[in-house]
């Protein structure tokens, strides 16, 4: 091979004189009268003739000099290798891979490839058709980025913070920030689309190529949002398509501006989830509702399109209207009922039952459920509709003083324990107390856990129903004959008893004597006769007495008794000092009214 070197005339700083000249272009010649002999013979050609053939020689070395790319014309295909004439006597050959894209390559196509060396260690020239289209494609993405020129690319495949772009046959990193204007929910979905991107950085020597999308999409909507700032208005209906969904609405892409389907303004009726109405490229007619080009936000409406269900809702559900609807949402105060898409009534949970003492509103009824209701009352300008499932069955509390009847006996389940009495189930559903003053003929009840437990079955009988105010009253020593027709005769003035102090009051003390019975011994006859300043410094709770009947009066249902002596065997004597109750609160169990609040009425 020739070493291009030698052709160079040396830098001497002189002028060649003729002669001189015609020595050194003979000299540089030689070599190629080892390639080609006929060609040369230094005795028969002119000074003319010399110049031109070193200009001849000059031109065609010059067009295969290392690192460029050569046309080439395939010369054969053998054995997966492709033979290539670059000219000037000189071959190469190229794996056959390295022409995929020229699936019908055949002899005599002409082909551009990379002279990588004019000879490797076996004399043979060097080539690469894939270092070549290399070359060309990079000198186009270098143009792009020199001029800021968008290029086309597809997304091949997801590696980690982006996605690699197929950049005509070279791989570029697209950062995941710069694949859209908001972030890509999934990647996934975008691989195999081609996009126009820009580059934003170029290393030819790592050959690392940045590319975005981002860029390109800012400045478009930046020129469609100058274009929509100028076209669109409050108020008006535009054609849009839904970008993205999320749990509070929908973005919906209105020609280069996105704007925002709250997923309240969807319908007028009750929706959990923005997808139950629209869904992804879905396109719809949207009303402009407010716009704010500061913060970049429009808000749309799509139920404003339609025709407002509230209006003459009055006329349509008219206070007394027996009505169906389905549950729809359950508060601690009511359950929510839809009568019609974008129409819910409550039913408070005191309009739930005339008789049940409900808790909870999920107790009665659950989401999805189909139930029948009455209209109570219409405010179409709140948008409210009481409703009250209750009515739409008889009040049972309008016939029970007919059903039962003062003095009525009969039987029921103890359902309720409280300070002041117990509540009686007489029926499903309605309960009647039986106040601490009508538990016991003969006792003073202190609690109503003295005389019945919660689950007993007892009989009683009616003293009294309010239907108005849905209350019942019960006695349970009603149900017995009142012993104190027959207490003077068993008991009668001067009988010698025993009894047992169960309270100490400022004016005596309350003994049991046995059967139920109490009685009352005054302070005046605690010490035979002495002064007494109070009962505790003679007796106490528990302790024993002997005791004389001085006093039975049937009407008042007292026995007044005086102490005749204290046994010698006695209980010990409490710790703690036994109270003295004030006299004139003695008898608060029998002034105590029956509470009014529905408070009392409801279970522990």
């Amino acid at each position: 091979m020739v070493d291009t070197e030698t052709l160079t005339p040396p830098s001497t700083g002189t002028t060649l004189t003729a002669r001189e000249k015609r020595d050194l272009q003979k000299a540089q010649l030689r070599p190629l009268a080892n390639l080609r002999p006929e060609l040369y013979d230094e005795d028969d050609y002119s000074q003319d003739e010399l110049e031109s053939m070193m200009a001849m020689y000059n031109g065609t070395m010059a067009s295969i000099e290392e690192g460029e790319i050569v046309k080439s014309r395939v010369l054969d295909i053998r054995d997966n290798m492709v033979v290539l004439d670059i000219g000037f006597k000189s071959e190469g050959t190229i794996p056959l891979e390295e022409f995929k894209d020229i699936p019908d390559l055949k002899p005599g196509d002409e082909v551009e490839v990379l002279l990588e060396h004019l000879e490797d260690m076996e004399g043979s020239v060097v080539l690469s058709k894939k270092k070549a289209d290399f070359m060309r494609v990079w000198e186009r993405i270098r143009v792009a980025y020199e001029s800021d020129e968008p290029v086309r690319g597809t997304l091949v495949k997801k590696i980690k913070g982006g996605v690699v772009v197929d950049l005509m046959g070279v791989d570029a990193f697209l950062p995941g920030s710069q694949i859209a204007l908001r972030r890509v929910p999934n990647v996934d979905e975008l691989l195999g689309q081609t996009f126009d991107f820009k580059i934003i950085k170029l290393n030819k020597r790592r050959r690392n190529i940045v590319v975005s999308r981002r860029v390109i999409l800012e400045a478009e909507r930046a020129g469609k949002r100058d274009k929509l700032m100028k076209e669109l208005q409050k108020d008006q209906v535009r054609k849009g398509v839904v970008k993205n969904i999320t749990d509070f609405g929908a973005f919906i892409d209105l020609g280069g501006v996105d704007g925002l389907l709250h997923i309240t303004d969807m319908s007028y009726g009750r929706i959990q989830h923005p997808s139950e109405m629209v869904h992804i490229g879905q396109e719809l007619e949207v009303k402009i509702l407010d716009i704010d080009w500061e913060r970049e936000r429009i808000s749309l409406g799509l139920k404003q399109l339609q025709s407002y269900p509230w209006k003459d809702v009055a006329a349509k559900y008219p206070v007394g209207t027996r009505v169906s609807g389905k549950v729809v949402s359950i508060t601690n105060y009511g359950a929510f009922i839809e009568l019609e898409p974008g129409i819910e009534g409550l039913v408070h949970i005191s309009e739930m039952s005339w008789t049940r003492n409900v808790r909870h509103p999920s107790k009665l009824v659950s989401i999805g459920e189909s139930i029948e209701a009455v209209v109570l009352k219409v405010d179409p300008n709140e948008e409210k509709i009481s409703l009250g499932m209750k009515q739409t069955e008889q009040d049972p509390w309008m016939v029970l003083p007919e059903k039962y009847p003062v003095g009525t006996r009969l039987s029921g389940k103890v359902r309720n324990l409280t300070s002041f009495g117990a509540f009686v189930e007489i029926e499903p559903g309605i309960d009647g107390l039986i106040h601490i003053s009508d538990m016991s003929w003969t006792k003073r009840v202190q609690h109503p856990s003295e005389v019945v437990k919660k689950g007993d079955t007892v009989e009683v009988v009616i003293l009294n129903v309010d239907a108005e105010n849905k209350r019942i009253s019960l006695g349970l020593k009603q149900a017995t004959d009142d012993p104190w027709l027959q207490i003077g005769e068993t008991y009668p003035v001067g009988t010698e008893l025993k009894g047992r102090v169960v309270r100490l009051m400022d004016k005596g003390v309350v003994v049991d004597i046995g059967n139920d019975i109490e009685g009352f011994v005054p302070i005046s006859q605690l010490n035979f006769g002495n002064p007494v300043s109070s009962p505790a410094d003679i007796v106490y709770e528990t302790m024993n007495l002997d005791l004389r009947v001085m006093e039975v009066d049937p009407i008042h249902r007292r026995i007044v008794l005086a102490v005749t002596g204290i046994p010698d065997e006695q209980p010990p004597r409490p710790e703690t000092p036994s109270k003295v109750i004030p006299m004139e609160t003695d008898d608060y169990n029998l002034s105590d009214p029956i509470p009014v609040t529905p408070e009392a009425f409801v279970e522990e």
